[in-house]
């Protein structure tokens, strides 16, 4: 004849595991979603989008948008930055503001300048006003043009793919203000 200790161990184990399976398979987390896929008799139809806006790194001053957060000891390897910048129409800062750019970024090759860089481009204008896109990739910034792929997105931008090229415009950039340049082409539904 088992125990009583063994008769409480086996009856706490089989109530924890049919309330784990009631509450994994039957609660708030295993809801149906919403959203609607598509299905092969109504194909998802995408749409191409273009952006172009011009992104502002403040690095110094009164009111930086680019600040270090970690500070390796030996080298510039694994220095790493978190951003918050605004995303302008036209070239010049004080041009219509269109959303901002935050995230991270940090040195991640120990060869060239290659970037890792992990940016929200949360859009505030026009029928994107609310939506945004999300970028993850290799950023060599020592190349004047590079391309990084976009991931996803929200909003208007759900389901989103696609390639961002930035251009540094190294004429209107200072040590205090970096510009760049950004055309975004994404597929979404």
């Amino acid at each position: 004849m088992a125990s009583p200790l063994k008769f409480l161990f086996l009856l706490s184990l089989t109530l924890t595991l049919i309330s784990t399976h009631l509450t994994t398979t039957h609660g708030a987390f295993s809801e149906q979603s919403h959203i609607e896929l598509p299905t092969e008799q109504q194909p998802r139809t995408e749409k191409l989008t273009h952006l172009h806006f011009f992104y502002h790194d403040i690095l110094e001053g009164k009111n930086p948008t680019v600040v270090q957060i970690i500070e390796p000891s030996a080298s510039s390897f694994g220095t790493t930055f978190m951003m918050d910048n605004l995303l302008t129409e036209e070239q010049d800062l004080s041009s219509k503001p269109v959303g901002r750019a935050q995230g991270l970024f940090g040195l991640a090759s120990l060869e060239d300048r290659g970037m890792v860089m992990l940016i929200n481009l949360a859009f505030s204008e026009g029928e994107y006003a609310g939506s945004t896109l999300s970028m993850l990739g290799r950023n060599p910034v020592q190349n004047t043009v590079r391309e990084l792929p976009i991931v996803g997105g929200t909003g208007v931008f759900r389901f989103a793919k696609g390639y961002a090229t930035a251009k540094s415009l190294w004429e209107l950039s200072t040590s205090e203000h970096f510009v760049v340049e950004y055309d975004i082409t994404v597929s979404h539904p």
